[in-house]
């Protein structure tokens, strides 16, 4: 046998990430999870991809008869019906015409000819995969636990010979022995789970080539299987070059040091209908102009809404769509998980060769996307990380509890992730509410330490003059000692 260590593809693309290549050739895999986490659909992948490969594959079963198992791959896409089963099930010709044992009555069961029959089938067929679906199986016909480890030891050696590479599945029973000499005895182990946050996935061993650390997500949909490996930053060796992201707003490119720094972070917060999604889309259209292409994500209103709430204060949404600059995604809630999203992010940034990505807005974000609210703003950070490492530029809208005045800059204590911090506030004057815009933050480069007038009128978005001679403007109640500069604040 060839001791030189070679891989091959499981199926299932990004699990393929998460083994480091792949599955190693002539070694024996757990997957593990509890009923319905997909077990034995991961399995099936795997046969599947052996057969797109001309491979000789064998499926050792003996919960589900062949045409339940094809049945259920149907459903999903996945057709493995040129493979070679085996039933160890008790309707199964495998076993002795008298059907009224018990499986898991050891004593009922010649010991020896059932695992040799299996070894046959094996030798018969000289398969390249084999999946055994469950492993526990073979535990009913040992007497004890160490004849089961003996067992699957024999089992081990005697597939390697072959340079077989197996899949077996398990449900987790800590209450049972054999369950962690299975652990053991594998060379690698996946685990599934399914909970209130979604299907999620974790390689905890793979001897040889190792693997991804931490739970990943993943989904069974149309197509069976799909994976999403948290996103990592990479490395970039392009210089640092400040290249200004403005609005085409004189006012507020003013305000904000002639614009923000492309490839950073930018949170636009505010209370509702301030202004923020209005905003955001403002410095889109710009980028537009000079010829970059920007992407966003609505996670708290639908396309129609914001195009026709864009087109009515003169920003061209839908010229801009045609045009192929900009590309509008709905996000439904609570269909994806924050791993899906990232890669909805990533396909879109790779195909597109996307310059600028928009999240409107992160309180959206949190209830769209499944999962503990505190480990989305993780994965909210990995992603802006990623992609600031791949060039692109990130725009987030925030929207604050308080309708006058500024006590957080951002929500969820976000402004670690942000490079830059711009906010719209309600003032309150002579009883009635206006609009004032200035910066908390910005990493590179300097801004005007002051507010501004913000007003959205049916001609676009107007930024007035530096409000001078105010105070108490970030409590929501501006005051003076002049009176003259609130007659001016009110007459524009």
């Amino acid at each position: 046998m060839d001791s030189r260590v070679t891989s091959i593809r499981s199926g299932v693309d990004g699990l393929d990430e998460l083994l480091c290549g792949g599955l190693v050739t002539g070694r024996m895999y757990l997957v593990q999870g509890k009923p319905g986490t997909g077990k034995t659909l991961l399995g099936m992948h795997f046969l599947e991809e052996g057969l797109r490969n001309d491979e000789t594959v064998l499926f050792i079963h003996g919960e589900e008869s062949r045409e339940e198992i094809l049945a259920n791959g149907e459903a999903v896409g996945v057709d493995i019906s040129d493979a070679a089963f085996l039933d160890l099930g008790p309707d199964s010709e495998f076993f002795t015409e008298d059907y009224s044992y018990d499986l898991v009555d050891p004593s009922d069961i010649e010991r020896e000819r059932y695992t040799q029959d299996i070894h046959d089938a094996i030798r018969e067929i000289d398969p390249d995969r084999v999946v055994i679906d469950p492993i526990t199986q073979l535990r009913y016909v040992e007497a004890n636990d160490h004849q089961f480890r003996k067992r699957i030891l024999s089992f081990m050696r005697f597939l390697k010979q072959g340079e077989v590479t197996v899949i077996t599945t398990a449900t987790p029973s800590p209450e049972q022995e054999y369950d962690t000499e299975i652990r053991s005895l594998s060379d690698g182990i996946i685990e599934l789970d399914r909970g209130a946050g979604g299907r999620r996935i974790q390689v905890s061993k793979h001897r040889a080539l190792g693997q991804r650390e931490g739970d990943h997500g993943m989904e069974i949909r149309g197509d069976g299987i799909e994976v999403y490996p948290q996103l990592v930053p990479g490395g970039t060796d392009r210089p640092f070059e400040s290249n200004l992201l403005r609005s085409g707003i004189d006012g507020l490119d003013e305000l904000i040091g002639r614009g923000f720094d492309q490839r950073t972070v930018t949170f636009i917060s505010g209370p509702t209908g301030a202004g923020k999604t209005s905003t955001g889309t403002q410095f889109l259209a710009k980028a537009a102009e000079n010829g970059l292409k920007s992407a966003i994500y609505l996670f708290e209103e639908d396309v129609q809404t914001y195009e026709h709430r864009s087109e009515s204060i003169g920003i061209p949404v839908s010229r801009l769509r045609e045009e192929g600059t900009l590309s509008t995604t709905e996000i439904e809630p609570r269909a994806l998980s924050s791993e899906e999203f990232a890669h909805m992010v990533k396909r879109q940034i790779d195909r597109q060769e996307t310059d600028i990505v928009m999240i409107d807005g992160i309180g959206g974000y949190t209830v769209s996307i499944r999962g503990d609210e505190t480990e989305l703003i993780r994965e909210l950070h990995g992603l802006t990380r990623y992609l600031k490492s791949r060039g692109v530029t990130v725009l987030i809208t925030n929207e604050i509890t308080e309708i006058t005045g500024i006590s957080s800059a951002t929500d969820s204590n976000l402004s670690y992730v942000a490079d830059n911090i711009a906010f719209l506030s309600y003032v309150e004057m002579d009883g009635s509410l206006r609009k004032v815009v200035g910066v908390l933050k910005k990493r590179t480069g300097g801004f005007e330490h002051t507010l501004r007038e913000f007003e959205i009128a049916e001609d676009g978005i107007r930024v007035g003059d530096p409000l001078t001679g105010l105070y108490g403007i970030l409590q929501g109640t501006p005051r003076t000692d002049d009176p003259s500069d609130i007659s001016r604040l009110e007459r524009s």
